[in-house]
């Protein structure tokens, strides 16, 4: 997990890039979505992480945006019953 306040927009836009940042989420909220999501973009920057892949998102407890990730959240609310 890669927190937005300690990566330089240069090397972010080299990882997003190159693949190896997937994924970001809401550290506050602990959900995770596509970088391409309006509600992830319009989160403050001190609360904004960035994850290499799904796995690791859910290895720190986040779970799937219900905007983006709509799939992903049916799963995991069906897991909770």
């Amino acid at each position: 997990m890669i927190r937005h306040t300690q990566i330089s927009g240069e090397d972010l836009r080299s990882k997003i890039h190159s693949k190896e940042i997937v994924f970001g989420g809401n550290k506050k909220l602990k959900i995770y979505g596509l970088l391409s999501c309006g509600s992830g973009k319009r989160m403050k920057k001190e609360n904004r992480v960035f994850f290499m892949d799904e796995k690791e998102a859910l290895e720190n407890k986040f779970r799937p945006c219900g905007h983006c990730m709509r799939e992903a959240y049916k799963k995991w609310k069906e897991s909770l019953y």
